[in-house]
C-alpha cells in the first residue's frame, strides 16, 4: 500500500484507508491515480470512486465533489 486516501463528506470522513490505487469519476472522463502521481486538483463529476485496499475492490457512489492528489495523499471532498 502506498496511496493514502481521504473520502470527506459534509457528514464526516467516510473513508481513510492506504490503498495501492484510485480511480475517480473526473469532470473530463474517468483517471487513475497510482504512487507518485503528479499533483493536481480538480472537479469530481458523478460516479464511482474506485480503490483498491488489501486486495480488494471497493467502491462509493458520489455526486460531485473536488480532490487533491500531493505526496502520495489524495484527499476527495464529495458530496454522496
Amino acid at each position: 500500500m502506498s496511496i493514502a486516501l481521504h473520502i470527506i463528506t459534509p457528514e464526516g470522513t467516510v473513508v481513510e484507508k492506504a490503498v495501492s490505487a484510485v480511480t475517480l469519476p473526473g469532470i473530463q472522463g474517468p483517471f487513475m491515480v497510482l504512487k507518485d502521481h503528479a499533483a493536481l486538483i480538480t472537479a469530481l463529476e458523478k460516479g464511482d470512486i474506485v480503490y483498491r485496499a488489501d486486495e480488494k475492490e471497493e467502491r462509493l457512489s458520489i455526486a460531485e465533489g473536488f480532490v487533491e492528489v500531493r505526496d502520495n495523499k489524495v484527499v476527495c471532498c464529495v458530496e454522496l
